[in-house]
């Protein structure tokens, strides 16, 4: 029978919240269940009340998602701590096996407020009814009871430090299962400490959660096609995968020492034999052979701000010359040959992802990458419109800025049929039903530059920007 768990997150990101607790239980194949009605997947609050089959389950979560900061058995929750104390009474089968013998210590603590100690132990003798007769102990106890009470958000107030003790929205009490191991790889893979990183690096909480939603895991082969100074190879070959990236700009993941800026921080971090290669081509002209290689795709393709997504040709053709072609002709200094690259319009872009990824994935594979798009232009057919046959969108979570955001978009594939490698042609850049929409990430990189100026009034939005 299932068995209800309090889980308290960290209070940031919180749409990738329940998409990272979905990907590791299908990593792990376990099913959580989530509250009926709907506020049931709410996540404006830090704590859920979820179902697991087992406190195994729990740990395996809490290892793993970037989000988690507790679980615990859950006990009671109330308004009042009388309300509370009334409600733990109806569940003592579930913590009277410990009380006889079991060491333990309680531990007082809260959201957006900190209790002073000596309520703190007030709380702690409100619980005396339990009658704990085991050993108190503060550092190795077999059992750790966890009172949560929370406080509405104060920031941005001048108060004194003590104001509004007691006053909480509601109280939560339970058995902690596990504290959150996998929060602390955020400090660890922080750019900051890097050996190697650009301008465009991505932060390590959100490589992290990434890594989560490939499903990374030892044995598993991962590819990211723009894999610029290496931001999610590091992350995901930390949960046992191995790594293959390329990317049309090699000076990014070289650097300009040896050995390359890549591998440099890949041993930082003791994964440098997980890297499997790096190469350097364009990903509209790879030179895969074959497809159904891959267990994930994962990137961040360049918006167009910081850096711009190129792909090889010109922007404008040549006129075409008389006479045959010639065989080899001769360079300045014989300097080597640089091939042109023209401009990679976003939209395009993100389709030919999807494509490229049901061609190089294997069935169940996903394909996870961001998507700028500007707030108030986007429709959910945005990313419709780039699923094509055998694909299908898993999880869709905005991390916002304002006047745009990005999107992290998860895609499966769910087909076990062959298909032939993607032509990369402009022309299929949206899907056949929905030919007439216009994505809201199309020509991305001018709407930016343009401080997303609506287009009935020319007036600019007055909303933050956010850094790409």
């Amino acid at each position: 029978m299932p068995t209800q768990y309090l889980f308290v997150f960290a209070q940031v990101h919180e749409e990738f919240r329940i998409p990272e607790l979905l990907s590791v239980a299908e990593l792990y194949g376990f099913e959580i269940k989530f509250p009926e009605g709907p506020d049931g997947r709410s996540t404006t609050r830090p704590f859920m009340i979820l179902e697991l089959e087992s406190d195994e389950h729990a740990r395996l979560l809490a290892r793993r998602c970037v989000l988690i900061k507790y679980i615990c058995e859950f006990y009671a929750r109330g308004k009042t701590y009388e309300e509370l104390h009334e409600n733990n009474r109806l569940r003592a089968p579930q913590w009277e096996k410990y009380a006889a013998d079991t060491s333990f210590k309680f531990m007082v603590t809260a959201f957006n407020h900190t209790i002073p100690q000596w309520r703190q132990k007030d709380v702690v003798e409100s619980f005396a009814y339990m009658d704990w007769q085991g050993k108190i102990d503060m550092k190795n106890p077999e059992v750790t009871l966890v009172c949560f009470e929370e406080y509405r958000d104060k920031h941005g107030t001048t108060r004194a430090k003590d104001e509004g003790d007691g006053e909480f929205e509601e109280v939560w009490f339970g058995r902690l299962i596990e504290t959150g191991s996998a929060r602390p790889l955020v400090k660890k893979f922080d750019v900051k400490k890097r050996v190697y990183y650009g301008n465009t690096s991505m932060e390590a909480e959100m490589s992290l959660l990434m890594a989560n939603q490939t499903l990374a895991a030892p044995g598993k082969l991962i590819y990211d096609p723009f894999v610029g100074t290496g931001s999610m190879t590091y992350t995901t070959a930390h949960f046992g995968a191995y790594v293959y990236g390329s990317d049309i700009d090699g000076r990014q993941m070289r650097g300009k020492v040896k050995p390359p800026g890549i591998i440099r921080a890949a041993a930082q971090y003791g994964v440098a034999s997980r890297i499997m290669d790096l190469c350097t081509f364009d990903v509209t002209q790879n030179p895969w052979r074959c497809g159904e290689l891959f267990d994930a795709i994962v990137t961040d393709p360049p918006y167009g701000v910081r850096a711009g997504a190129k792909r090889l040709g010109r922007k404008h053709a040549r006129p075409l010359k008389e006479g045959p072609i010639p065989v080899h002709v001769p360079r300045p200094d014989d300097q080597p040959y640089i091939p042109p690259t023209r401009p990679y319009e976003l939209s395009e872009l993100a389709r030919d992802l999807v494509l490229l990824a049901r061609y190089m994935l294997k069935p169940r594979g996903r394909l996870v990458f961001f998507l700028p798009t500007v707030t108030e232009e986007y429709k959910e057919v945005d990313v419709e419109a780039m699923l094509c046959d055998g694909m299908e969108l898993v999880a869709n979570s905005l991390q916002d800025f304002g006047s745009w955001g990005r999107r992290l978009i998860t895609v499966r594939k769910t087909t076990t049929e062959k298909y032939p490698p993607p032509t990369f042609d402009p022309a299929h850049a949206v899907t056949e039903n929905v030919a007439t929409h216009v994505p809201a990430h199309k020509d991305f990189r001018e709407k930016y530059f343009q401080g997303f100026k609506k287009s009935d009034d020319g007036n600019d939005s007055e909303d933050k920007q956010g850094n790409v």
